[in-house]
């Protein structure tokens, strides 16, 4: 599979013109070979980079001192690039600022693929990468933003010297960064209005006849327009070709986890199975349980019944937090013959779907807990369901009378509308937890319902014997079979395959 129909290859000189300038457009894909192992890896740590710049986003302004010192250190961390004064000359231990780049291209491009395939999954991505080129764009020197702006085609007009002295005074007025002494020292654009809104709406420009006069530091809206607007075509583009990518056996499993993928613990090891008594499952939905686990809760418990979809969420929920397959068939057993299920039915309809669950039939698969993306991104309820993301899938009036019964206060549910509003699920989850937990501000990045549940655990104090140890998973070995991404001929077997998607699972943590 190529990242472009065309077939000539990179050269080294190719590469180099590429990677010349510390910030990219993206507009060429790279056409180069890479290994499975690569592709996994780059895309990983570039959807890791994604997921902190989001939650930066909502706790800190996006320009702001301590938001560009966290995203930097993130990049860096990342080995993606944070400081364009770097130079290409290789230290004693990392890889070269050419090698950031090239991982920061080719990275760009698989979770194009990845996070073309939903309108939700797209308008995520852009965000985030959006966010992430303004960061980039701001660290530039001015000679450099020039170059970016002059290898682009962004040909913004500027205004002559005469023009500028007729609008001097009103230069001044309405650029609040600039006085009358930089005004002769300094370029400035003639951009139609509707091309900088931003702008526009925060008076920080002179607007006349349809025109916005724009100072050279206030460039960055409009080129982020530009980019957000390339990157949305360039997605609905990308999601034409999905089906000629899925042909190819060895992307498309790939591409489905990183879709959904999460990055975190891996919460199906279970050292301590059976530390959960069923008494305790009540109490504790109350107490350390996050809304999407404690709505199915008490609606299995009012209807003594769910649906496929959330069994299955809530089934995985508590195998994570310790019910052993014992207590599980115990636990749904004497549930649903409160119901209209008798124990006979149960044994011959339900039983099975429980063991399967816990790797005992089947496949034999240890199924490991959903994810909050997967919750969020995949089997959306239908009517009679009760899975799912309550501040993804719930009516904002619903959620609102639901966080009431909760006991939120009034604050506290404008700020989690707010962040639902923004589609910040996650966030607005953690913010639940903290408003739930009399918690300042949590000390953890939320990705999980059983890390909320152990969180939860951790700020009560008194759940020595309930809380369950965890181990960080290991990542997968190195795949000793590399595949070429740009040769459909040599496509994996079906053991190969098989063996990558397994590595996936452990990588990815999710379902």
């Amino acid at each position: 599979m190529q990242f472009s129909s065309r077939r000539k290859k990179f050269t080294t000189n190719s590469q180099t013109e590429l990677y010349s300038h510390p910030l990219l457009f993206y507009v060429q894909p790279p056409l180069e070979n890479i290994s499975l192992m690569e592709f996994e890896t780059f895309a990983v740590e570039r959807l890791k980079l994604l997921k902190t710049i989001e939650n930066l986003g909502v706790s800190y302004v996006k320009v702001s001192d301590q938001y560009i010192k966290k995203l930097e250190a993130e990049s860096k961390a990342l080995n993606f690039l944070y400081r364009p004064e770097a130079d290409d000359r290789k230290p004693q231990s990392g890889p070269t600022e050419q090698e950031k780049r090239r991982k920061d291209h080719i990275s760009h491009f698989i979770l194009r693929l990845a996070y073309c395939q939903t309108e939700d999954l797209r308008r995520w991505f852009i965000q985030q990468e959006v966010d992430l080129f303004r960061y980039r764009f701001n660290a530039l020197y001015p000679k450099q933003k020039l170059e970016f702006l002059h290898r682009n085609n962004l040909q913004y007009d500027t205004i002559s010297v005469e023009e500028k002295k007729a609008l001097h005074d009103k230069l001044v007025n309405s650029s609040y960064a600039v006085s009358g002494i930089t005004v002769e020292d300094q370029d400035f654009y003639k951009v139609p209005f509707q091309d900088a809104l931003d702008l526009v709406r925060s008076r920080k420009v002179y607007l006349k006849a349809g025109y916005v006069y724009i100072p050279h530091q206030e460039i960055v809206t409009i080129v982020l327009n530009d980019f957000r607007t390339r990157l949305s075509k360039a997605l609905a583009l990308t999601a034409r070709s999905l089906p000629a990518v899925h042909s190819d056996e060895r992307l498309q499993p790939l591409l489905n986890h990183l879709s959904h993928a999460y990055v975190g613990q891996d919460y199906s090891i279970q050292k301590n199975v059976g530390k959960i008594s069923l008494e305790q499952i009540d109490s504790l939905s109350g107490k350390s349980f996050p809304l999407c686990m404690r709505q199915v809760h008490q609606s299995l418990r009012e209807n003594h019944h769910l649906r496929h979809g959330g069994r299955m969420q809530y089934g995985l929920f508590l195998k994570g937090i310790g019910l052993s397959l014992e207590q599980a068939l115990q636990f749904w057993r004497s549930e649903f013959i409160k119901g209209k299920v008798d124990a006979d039915k149960f044994d011959k309809a339900y039983a099975y779907s429980v063991r399967h669950m816990f790797g005992k039939e089947g496949k034999r698969t240890d199924y490991t807990p959903y994810s909050c993306m997967k919750v969020i991104l995949s089997n959306a309820p239908s009517q009679g369901d009760h899975h799912g993301c309550p501040f993804r899938h719930s009516d904002p009036e619903l959620l609102k009378q639901k966080l009431q019964v909760y006991k939120v206060s009034p604050s506290g549910i404008i700020q989690i509308l707010e962040l639902v509003k923004g589609m910040h699920y996650q966030l607005a989850c953690q913010k639940y937890f903290e408003l739930t937990h009399n918690v300042e501000e949590a000390s953890f990045s939320l990705n999980h319902p059983n890390q909320y549940f152990i969180e939860s655990q951790k700020v009560l104090g008194g759940g020595r014997d309930i809380k369950r140890e965890t181990d960080a998973p290991q990542k997968p070995q190195e795949n000793s079979t590399k595949a070429p991404i740009a040769a459909p001929e040599a496509a994996a077997n079906t053991q190969d395959v098989a063996e990558m998607t397994e590595e996936l699972d452990s990588f990815f943590q999710d379902a």
